[in-house]
């Protein structure tokens, strides 16, 4: 990129608000609800409803709209996430760190979808959600659980957070951001 087209960049990012999309799938009671949520309000209830199908929100964060696609994960809607994760600025997949026994099945779903010819290339973040519970993997343990360093044809981040807490929200905010102005 040269210099006058990031200066471009740059004062377009002043003036002009920059919009992305996204969609958050991930095994039912994964935490995905929970994080839209804190990160559209800042806090955290217990008492949040299963997601049956799918809800939409904005969010504003500084002069950035992310429209938040949040998916049901229960197997009968697995089905859905390929197509509302078409032409997403990113895919964000939420997993349970701390439930052992269904890792496997997080990661094969997430393999699977993302070798729909569809999703090609599109962004991916990881989040280990719930590492303020004591059984939750470590970071490197969860990232090799998951097979995330065998995807190799698009963009992987990965963060441990705690909706619970708001432990690393401001992390994966601040990467939605910087993603956002990488798009536009």
């Amino acid at each position: 990129m040269g210099f006058w087209e990031a200066f471009l960049n740059w004062l377009r990012s002043l003036f002009f608000k920059q919009e992305m999309e996204l969609s958050l799938i991930g095994l039912q009671n994964a935490g995905k609800t929970s994080l839209v949520n804190v990160i559209a309000t800042g806090g955290f209830s217990e008492d949040m409803i299963p997601t049956v199908g799918f809800n939409m929100r904005k969010v504003t964060k500084g002069n950035v709209t992310i429209k938040l696609w949040d998916l049901g994960g229960q197997p009968r809607f697995r089905s859905m996430w390929e197509r509302y994760c078409r032409a997403v600025s990113a895919i964000v997949y939420v997993v349970d760190a701390a439930d052992r026994e269904n890792m496997a099945i997080a990661k094969s779903e997430l393999h699977d979808l993302l070798s729909k010819p569809s999703l090609t290339g599109i962004p991916l973040l990881v989040i280990g959600n719930k590492i303020d519970k004591p059984e939750a993997f470590p970071k490197q343990s969860f990232t090799d659980v998951m097979g995330l360093k065998t995807i190799t044809d698009r963009e992987v981040a990965c963060f441990m957070i705690s909706c619970k807490n708001s432990t690393n929200i401001d992390s994966v905010i601040d990467w939605l951001v910087k993603h956002s102005k990488k798009k536009n």
